[in-house]
């Protein structure tokens, strides 16, 4: 917001009022200076007709900034929620706005912050202060104290349209498919995965606290696009089922109920992402005997996820723990909560 500098005139009377303000009157504006003192103070500071908007902007500007300097936020609220009110037309509405939602944050009042940094967005043209958007400070601040999935998927999605030059919009696509997923808009969550895999540095991009960012969407991508005929309605069926192969020695069928999308085969110590641990290959190179698996599944096995312990598979290491998941997936209602097979364990549990 640059202003341009008052004429010499007007400094000189600035100087005078202020100076008679701060100085004759010290005793009036001291940490206790209550609302009502500075309000009549304003007015009379006000009351010169000389004044155009710019330089009525120096004065409320500084009476504000003493009040926050004197961490008097209530006066500071009220002096310019009064004058918002009484001047619709300001043009620095936005501005005494902007202040007044930090004199709530630092009132520790949030959700009222929050609704002042989102009626300027609503209601006030931007400006812009040292050169810094009004209407993006604001989308910067209303994504830190929102909590409402619907309203931060709106403020995600204005600060990518509107300001993509001045955000990481690689992780903000991210952080948009999780909102759309706690807003149970799945196939919203869908298209903003598939514009964060498509960015040049999403599988190298850190995410504070998504550390499997690229993973976690990618196999949602993959997923969705598959067939998803190797899932099973119950965790029984499934585990009966590949049993019932074991037993068979029938590997095709092995083959067939593993999970086609990142199916992995891996010891307790690597990582899911580690890419050896996903490399494809065929049951039958590991059934030229008889395989035994244990008559239930490991203790640790819980209503999302279970291990069946097996032995005797043509491998140094001749135990494996076949891993069993229940499907996350709510767009295709008729496939979520299903079980899959998604993976092998090599060796005996740490």
């Amino acid at each position: 917001m640059k202003f341009q500098k008052t004429n010499s005139v007007f400094c000189i009377f600035c100087l005078c009022v202020l100076s008679m303000f701060f100085s004759c009157k010290k005793q009036a504006y001291t940490s206790s200076f209550t609302a009502e003192e500075t309000q009549k103070q304003l007015n009379i500071l006000l009351e010169t007709q000389e004044l155009d908007s710019k330089q009525r902007y120096t004065i409320i500007n500084q009476i504000a900034n003493n009040l926050l300097a004197a961490q008097d936020y209530q006066g500071t609220i009220l002096l310019l929620t009064e004058w918002v009110e009484k001047n619709p037309d300001d043009m620095y509405n936005s501005y005494w706005l902007l202040m007044t939602a930090h004199a709530y944050l630092s009132l520790g009042a949030e959700p009222v912050a929050e609704y002042y940094f989102d009626r300027i967005l609503q209601k006030c043209p931007d400006l812009l202060v040292k050169g810094n958007s009004i209407h993006f400070m604001c989308l910067q601040n209303l994504i830190q104290i929102s909590k409402t999935p619907s309203h931060r998927i709106k403020y995600f999605n204005e600060l990518i349209n509107r300001f993509p030059n001045d955000v990481n919009t690689t992780e903000l696509y991210l952080r948009l498919a999780l909102e759309y997923e706690n807003d149970n808009q799945w196939d919203q969550a869908l298209k903003a995965c598939e514009l964060f895999v498509q960015q040049p540095d999403a599988t190298t991009i850190q995410i504070p606290g998504e550390p499997d960012a690229y993973k976690n969407a990618r196999h949602l991508i993959d997923f969705n696009n598959s067939s998803k005929d190797w899932t099973f309605e119950t965790l029984q069926e499934l585990e009966a089922a590949v049993k019932k192969a074991i037993d068979n020695r029938d590997w095709r069928t092995l083959d067939k109920y593993k999970a086609k999308v990142n199916f992995f085969s891996m010891s307790w110590r690597q990582d899911e992402t580690d890419p050896n641990s996903q490399e494809e290959f065929s049951m039958g190179n590991w059934m030229i005997r008889k395989a035994h698996y244990a008559d239930t599944l490991d203790e640790s096995s819980n209503s999302n996820e279970a291990y069946l312990k097996t032995w005797g598979w043509n491998t140094y290491v001749s135990t494996w723990y076949l891993y069993f998941r229940k499907v996350n997936f709510p767009l295709d209602p008729d496939i979520n909560g299903n079980w899959e097979w998604a993976g092998i364990y090599i060796g005996n549990k740490l």
